[in-house]
């Protein structure tokens, strides 16, 4: 299933989107002041274990390769110490979301 999504005309608009409002920078990065090209829409609550998040911009950032792979076990898809502060930045964002969808 997660593959098949990768593959919908919808995630690579919405990727195309991501990245463009990223102006195609690593957002892990720039938080260090350093200035590296993204390549990857990455999921801060993985698709996954979240699918009805897939397309929600304050879900996904653009990211490189060295980040993303920083980010999750790319086999298991748990969460890195830095994956999971991606996720406490956004925890209102989630919050709001998870009560509008009790």
């Amino acid at each position: 299933m997660t593959n098949q999504f990768y593959k919908t005309d919808k995630w690579k608009r919405k990727r195309k989107s991501i990245l463009r409002r990223d102006e195609y920078m690593c957002q892990e990065s720039k938080r260090y002041g350093k200035t590296l090209a993204a390549t990857t829409a990455h999921h801060i609550f993985p698709f996954e274990f979240y699918p009805e998040l897939a397309l929600v911009d304050w879900n996904l950032i653009s990211l490189s390769d060295k980040w993303h792979n920083a980010m999750h076990d790319r086999v298991t898809h748990e969460l890195t110490e830095l994956g999971l502060a991606w996720q406490e930045r956004r925890r209102e964002q989630f919050e709001e979301w998870r009560k509008g969808n009790e």
